[in-house]
């Protein structure tokens, strides 16, 4: 059945390519986090690993979101890693670096996927779907608070 609900396919496909780079970045943040949940060692180890477990679960739960967005317009979502590496702006660590250098790296996925979720609000905007964003707006806050707090650990 073909879908109609006011945005035209190549809009829809616009979109929803934008909505693949902000779950790309989203997905490839949820990863680094999780890691570094489990590998954060020192004097900040009860905190970190707490207030990591924190934000790769409200990671997880936005990676839904997002892919079922771009399912909405009708469009496939990607879900492999090789389809993530090719759309994320996130850069992959296969270290385990000190807690500072993790705090520094998530502070810069977080803003670094804010600023993909805002170029996906302008796109969204352009054509008139609501929808994409709200949601993408709302990413944009989730990514701004986290990263205020993990940079308020490094002053």
């Amino acid at each position: 059945m073909a879908i109609d609900i006011g945005i035209s396919s190549k809009d829809r496909k616009t979109i929803a390519n934008h909505l693949s780079k902000l779950l790309a970045d989203n997905y490839s943040l949820y990863l680094k986090t999780h890691s570094f949940h489990w590998n954060v060692t020192g004097p900040m180890f009860n905190s970190l690993h707490i207030m990591f477990e924190t934000q790769y679960n409200e990671l997880w739960l936005a990676n839904d979101i997002i892919a079922e967005r771009i399912r909405a317009l009708d469009v496939m979502a990607p879900g492999s890693y090789s389809q993530f590496g090719k759309l994320t702006s996130i850069k992959e660590e296969t270290g385990t670096p000190d807690w500072k250098e993790m705090v520094a790296q998530l502070v810069e996925g977080h803003e670094s996927t804010a600023r993909t979720a805002r170029e996906t609000i302008k796109v969204a905007d352009k054509a008139d779907d609501q929808p994409t964003a709200d949601l993408a707006t709302q990413r944009v806050e989730a990514h701004e608070k986290t990263a205020w707090m993990l940079r308020s650990l490094l002053k």
